[in-house]
């Protein structure tokens, strides 16, 4: 049939081949079309999450920034300074550090006392060694002794004001 006139031909029906064919590439289409839908949400559910994570991240951020903010401000830079013997870094009553030493025959040596500070150091009371702690007055701290003593050394002189007991 090489004419075909219209309104009066009729197509011819679809061979088995052309009818698989075409079914084929439909559920191609649609399976391609609900992949793409897919991945449409997940991208959408993606961005939800980020943007979730990124408020909560920032937060996060401001909370411990906060906090660090307080600690800062509400910690206060105070050092224990403990007497020590500076041979054997034994613990030696306060008095030693700040009248003086008591030396031979019961004299005390007012001139330097040959005891000294222990900034920072644990120990167990009069007796007990020192552990830990520096011989050097750390910078912009306070220091204080065990009774409460505050300590300030350097310059041309020294002082030490306060009141005992604690």
């Amino acid at each position: 049939m090489r004419r075909q006139e219209p309104g009066a031909t009729q197509p011819r029906p679809p061979t088995v081949g052309e009818a698989r064919a075409r079914e084929k590439a439909r559920k191609e289409r649609e399976e391609l079309e609900r992949q793409a839908a897919e991945a449409a949400a997940k991208d959408e559910q993606r961005r939800r999450t980020r943007r979730k994570a990124m408020i909560g991240g920032v937060a996060v951020v401001g909370v411990v920034g906060l906090v660090a903010l307080g600690y800062t401000a509400l910690s206060s830079d105070t050092v224990t300074a403990t007497c020590v013997n500076p041979d054997t870094e034994v613990e030696v009553p306060e008095e030693y550090c700040t009248n003086g030493s008591p030396g031979v025959g019961g004299l005390f040596i007012f001139a330097g006392s040959s005891y000294r500070y222990n900034y920072g150091g644990k120990g167990g009371g009069v007796g007990t060694v020192v552990t830990g702690g520096s011989t050097a007055k750390p910078q912009g701290a306070t220091v204080k002794t065990k009774s409460g003593t505050t300590i300030q050394r350097g310059g041309f002189g020294s002082k030490v004001s306060g009141s005992g007991g604690s």
